[in-house]
């Protein structure tokens, strides 16, 4: 029998209550979700670079409909609760972030992420009423459902040239105030800038793994203070990394020991669906 999305939910919902972290990884495909499922994860989450990736295109460059035709094929392909990276909800207004959230929860997603970033090279963040009132907008709309979706808000300072600590402890805490559920402050450059973040706050907090020099054991993370763990398009980074070794090896050297390397078909196959 297939998990209700208000099952799903309520799933999602107390993995954040539970003691201690746990991790959510980011597939990009069913194949994926499916091995991530099979591995024994929880809950899967999308990735606004993986799913670009998927489609030939840069991160931030994908539209609001391919973004979700992507998460639902995840959705579709696992019992999982499915949260989604949906950027800066695919508009500068708060209707936009409100319409998002509204359209997430129509193809099943039990979550989602809106960030504070504006996608404008001069003001790369919004100031931080817009900000607010964004993040306000879509809580509204996740209240409006019918089950509990788990409304989560990025500070992007870290990743878009706004390094200030203090400021993106600021932002939190004015999320966290507009009732966003989970917070989140990708690019924290050490583990005491991640304590403090976590200290400063009341509300869940996500880490995201992937990261060269700024990617800590889970361990630490949650001794940190840290809820949740997303890993980024650091999966999917790492899977194309052994596409493009094992087509190298055959473009440069007219060799095949990658098959060696490789998962068999029927081990893959265990992972899939009948």
């Amino acid at each position: 029998m297939a998990v209700s999305q208000a099952d799903k939910a309520a799933k999602f919902r107390a993995l954040h209550e539970k003691p201690g972290a746990f991790v959510i990884p980011n597939p990009w495909d069913g194949g994926s979700a499916r091995l991530l499922q099979g591995l024994g994860f929880e809950a899967l989450a999308t990735s606004s670079g993986a799913k670009a990736g998927v489609l030939g295109k840069r991160d931030g460059k994908v539209t609001r409909e391919e973004s979700l035709a992507n998460a639902r094929m995840i959705v579709e392909a696992t019992d999982l609760p499915v949260a989604a990276d949906l950027e800066k909800g695919f508009g500068d207004g708060p209707d936009a972030t409100a319409e998002t959230i509204r359209q997430a929860a129509s193809i099943g997603l039990v979550g989602g992420s809106i960030e504070d970033a504006s996608g404008n090279k001069d003001t790369p963040l919004y100031d931080l009423e817009t900000a607010a009132v964004r993040v306000k907008a879509a809580v509204q709309a996740a209240r409006s459902l019918s089950f509990p979706f788990v409304l989560t808000a990025r500070a992007e300072g870290f990743l878009r040239g706004r390094g200030d600590l203090d400021d993106v402890i600021k932002r939190l805490q004015a999320y966290e105030a507009a009732g966003a559920d989970v917070l989140f402050a990708p690019g924290l450059p050490d583990l005491a800038a991640v304590k403090k973040v976590c200290g400063s706050l009341k509300k869940p907090f996500n880490f995201m793994v992937g990261i060269k020099g700024k990617s800590f054991s889970k361990a630490e993370l949650e001794a940190a203070g840290v809820k949740r763990i997303s890993l980024a398009t650091s999966l999917y980074r790492a899977a194309m990394t052994g596409l493009l070794d094992a087509a190298k090896e055959v473009k440069e050297r007219g060799t095949f020991e990658y098959l060696d390397r490789s998962v068999s078909t029927p081990d893959w196959n265990a992972f899939m669906k009948e």
